[in-house]
This record gives C-alpha cells, structure tokens and sequence, in this order.
C-alpha cells in the first residue's frame, strides 16, 4: 500500500500500473467540479485532475480505483519506434521511411516518402525533430493565413507548442499556439486544429457562436477530425517524446 499523507514531502507518490511504477501527478484547478485521470501521451504518468477543495487522500484512492482503466490505456499506446535506418515515421499523415546513412550530409531532404538524413546516429533525433519543426512552421503559417483570411482577421503571432496535452491554444492577446506534433498528422486533422484557434480569435470561448464560426472557417468534417485525435492522437508522440 501507499501512504501519501506519510510521504517526505518532495516526494512524489505513484501508482502500480500493470507492473509498471508511474509518478502520478496532481493538478489542482478552480475550473475542476471532480477528478479526472489522464495517461500522459507517452505513458511516463498518470496525471489527476481534482478540485481545490478536494483531498489528497482522496485522490490516490480515486487514481487507485482506475488501476484496470489506467492499464487497458497502456496497452493502447504505440510502441516505440527506434530511430533508426528503415524505421517507418510519419509525415503528413502518411508513413515515411527514414533513410540513415551517417556518410552523407546532415540536412534532412524529403523525397519519394522517404526522409533521407546523415551524420551520427547519437544526434538523429535532434535534426530529425528541427526539420520536423520548420516543416510545421511553414505549413501551420500558411494554414493560419488561409483561416484568417476566411475570418476577416489579421493573422496572430505564431508559436510552436510542445505541449502534452493541447493540440492548439489562442492566448488573451492573440497569440496562436499550435503543436509542433500536428506535421505528423493527416493534413484535414492538423487544419482543423488551426481552424480551431483562429475560431476562438472571434468568440473566446466553446459557446454557439464559436462552434458556428468553426463550422464556417473549417472546409472539413470536425467531428472526424476530433475523433482522429482522440484515437490516433498519442501516436504523434513516438518517437519523439
């Protein structure tokens, strides 16, 4: 058993999960009318949710009753893919073979769906990711502009997001966030989500007017889109954590 209330206070209290020991993370929100429980993307925690007011006793023992929920997640999750030559990525929502030969030059170049790459193995993941990031960059500008224009806004700043949880965000002055992650995706599900944000440059929040906004910025189906996310989401985060 785990006794959180005895716990050394910088200690962090975990979860036996499927024989696996997961950090459980607690977040207390204003917002939160009840606890809620997420696996991180890449299974490294468990992450509880739970009003201000609520108990930290009580919380381990809600986290502990999802023990079965928490496991059935942890085999949903990819498997992780090693960095590798031959390894298969994606790109656009369709799968790209890496093609790794340390003897030829470091730029990464994308042709035939092949992601061709050199240099040493140890520093792959670095270039891989920055070439991954500039691609989101270029293609997430031209998204945002299409949207905007649609909108009859101007268009915000542009940040990339390397966040675990939001595909996307729209800060109070503007600033539109978008996860790096989405390049990876089919392209109608990375839009969606920039159409999603520029929906909130208008009504900043999830009321009517928002979804009516979204509906008419957004060329696609949304609801496919979100289901997309929802299923195939957490695969975005393999290899790249």
């Amino acid at each position: 058993m785990i006794d959180w209330l005895r716990r050394a206070p910088r200690e962090a209290p975990t979860l036996e999960v499927a024989g696996q020991t997961l950090p459980l993370v607690l977040r207390r929100t204003t917002s939160a009318r009840r606890m809620t429980l997420r696996l991180a993307p890449d299974g490294s925690e468990v992450r509880l949710t739970m009003p201000r007011w609520g108990h930290s006793a009580d919380g381990l023992e809600f986290a502990r009753s999802k023990a079965d929920w928490l496991a059935a997640q942890l085999t949903r999750l990819p498997r992780p893919v090693e960095l590798r030559d031959g390894a298969a990525l994606r790109f656009l929502g369709e799968e790209t073979i890496l093609c790794h030969d340390p003897a030829r030059p470091r730029r990464v170049r994308f042709a035939d769906g092949q992601l061709h790459v050199g240099g040493p193995a140890e520093a792959l993941e670095r270039r891989l990711v920055r070439w991954f990031e500039g691609e989101a960059r270029r293609l997430f500008a031209a998204d945002l502009a299409h949207y905007c224009a649609r909108a009859e806004r101007p268009v915000p700043r542009l940040m990339l997001s390397r966040a675990q949880r939001r595909w996307g965000s729209c800060a109070r002055d503007g600033t539109v966030r978008i996860n790096w992650r989405l390049v990876m995706a089919p392209e109608e599900v990375r839009r969606s989500v920039v159409a999603h944000e520029v929906a909130h440059l208008v009504h900043f929040d999830h009321s009517p007017g928002f979804h009516a906004m979204l509906a008419q910025l957004f060329e696609g189906d949304i609801r496919a889109a979100n289901r997309w996310l929802k299923t195939e989401g957490r695969s975005l985060y393999h290899p790249f954590g």
